[in-house]
């Protein structure tokens, strides 16, 4: 899928998360709502950083081209490691490494610890990140026709009103993990999620995604998961713009809803 679909897709799962627990009698404080949807908005776009055209690869300038160049070559090298006599010959990374289901885990691990570690700067440096690509993601007609200073004042600006109302007491700084020194250890969890929601997005396209690696499946451990090739569609195709990107703005109109109680 392209980008503002990604992103689309992120926020609707985190808002379908709220409504879960919400329904579970464990409501999210709205900042976590509110923040996590945009969080995991942005991290839907993240595991593309192995292809030097997509949203996430120019969102932060020269940074971000020379980091996707590093992890195209990574993913490559550990493909070519790693697979089986099933898997077919690779001249890049795309569609690798950063779209397995383990990569997700460990984006999100290391997030989480980061937050709690490196305290309150750390926890600015995730939110100015995950907020740029939101931005890039949902608003990308404003984000192509701005500066990209622009977009990068907005998400500093954005980071730090967000983790001002986060650090309010009972807002959510500590939801879920209540213990001392354990506040923001759940900043990893849209991260994760929306990394996963990319994957089985992309796993609906003609590519399929190998979301199980390093399970073998046959003679392939690069399998591509995915429907049944009669069900697949095209990245940018009229399935995704016109079937796919409405029913996760409902979808996630109606979980928002549902997550703050509001029926």
């Amino acid at each position: 899928m392209m980008g503002p679909a990604h992103s689309l897709s992120g926020a609707a799962a985190w808002l379908c998360l709220g409504a879960a627990v919400a329904a579970a009698g464990h409501p999210m404080p709205w900042p976590v709502l509110a923040v996590g949807a945009m969080i995991c908005a942005g991290a839907a776009l993240a595991p593309d950083l192995d292809h030097k055209s997509a949203t996430i690869s120019r969102a932060f300038g020269p940074l971000s081209r020379a980091l996707c160049g590093i992890i195209d070559a990574l993913s490559h090298s550990v493909y070519k490691a790693t697979r089986m006599k099933g898997d077919p010959r690779r001249n890049g990374g795309h569609r690798t490494l950063t779209h397995t289901a383990l990569w997700a885990l460990l984006i999100g691990a290391g997030a989480s610890g980061l937050a709690m570690v490196g305290g309150r700067w750390a926890v600015l440096a995730i939110l100015f990140v995950h907020v740029v690509l939101a931005v890039e993601g949902l608003l990308w007609r404003m984000a192509r026709t701005s500066s990209d200073v622009l977009v990068w004042l907005l998400g500093a600006a954005g980071a730090w009103i967000l983790a001002g109302i986060l650090n309010q007491p009972g807002n959510g700084s500590d939801w879920l993990f209540g213990d001392p020194g354990q506040e923001y250890m759940w900043l990893g969890l849209p991260i994760v999620l929306g990394a996963l929601v990319h994957d089985l997005g992309d796993a609906l396209t003609v590519s399929g995604c190998p979301i199980l690696w390093p399970i073998p499946i046959g003679r392939k451990r690069w399998y591509p998961l995915g429907p049944p090739k009669a069900m697949r569609f095209r990245a940018g195709s009229r399935v995704e713009l016109k079937v796919l990107m409405p029913a996760f703005m409902v979808l996630g109109g109606v979980a928002g809803l549902g997550a703050l109680e509001l029926f």
